[in-house]
């Protein structure tokens, strides 16, 4: 496998969960970070990037920093309350800085339509948010013919992967919905509709013939 291959690998794994790639970018800004650090500026809860750090430290993406050999220049982030606290810290490897700097929507999209090209319930949950501009999970269980309980865990899936994102409900006009239910279920439901990356990714696979136009 070649070097880009290997990052196009590991970028598909990363983009499962949307965070992972947060938590990257926040590293990039931030340049030495620790754990309770990147709760506060990523708002992911402690437990979970603790997780996410130890996934991304085995991909090769992060390495630790020992917080004896830091300099207090070095963590941007870092509370004055904690300068002299012992942490573990956390920075980009060559790999993982590699791998944001050439990080453009086109790789993005690239890495997105592999996960879901083979995935016929994700593919039709995407282009049905992109005929329908936001909806609840009801309205895509009818429209897909498939149970309540398939469809939700399918939308959180696309959700935590970052290519549908939660609609506000109060502010979306029954004119931006195409399939309007029963009034009562406009404010009971969570709307889910494309993100902006979602958006690109549904082009394009519109335009390669993945989804019909």
């Amino acid at each position: 496998m070649s070097d880009k291959e290997e990052l196009s690998a590991k970028l598909r794994i990363i983009l499962r969960d949307i965070r992972y790639l947060t938590i990257l970018k926040h590293l990039k800004i931030a340049n030495v970070d620790y754990g309770k650090s990147i709760m506060l500026n990523t708002k992911i809860p402690l437990a979970e990037i603790v997780e996410i750090l130890d996934d991304l430290e085995r991909l090769g993406l992060i390495e630790r920093v020992h917080g004896a050999t830091l300099k207090n220049t070095e963590a941007k982030f870092k509370l004055s309350s904690e300068v002299h606290k012992h942490h573990t810290y956390y920075r980009l490897t060559r790999e993982g800085d590699h791998l944001l700097r050439h990080l453009e929507d086109r790789m993005l999209i690239d890495a997105y339509m592999e996960i879901v090209k083979n995935d016929n319930l994700a593919l039709s949950i995407l282009r049905l948010a992109d005929e329908l501009n936001a909806d609840h999970a009801l309205t895509y269980a009818k429209l897909t013919h498939k149970r309540l309980e398939e469809i939700t865990p399918k939308i959180e899936e696309l959700v935590k992967m970052g290519l549908l994102e939660e609609k506000n409900s109060k502010i979306i006009k029954f004119a931006d919905r195409k399939a309007k239910p029963k009034k009562e279920t406009r404010t009971h439901h969570k709307y889910y509709g494309l993100s902006r990356i979602g958006e690109l990714v549904v082009r394009e696979m519109k335009r390669r013939g993945i989804l019909p136009k």
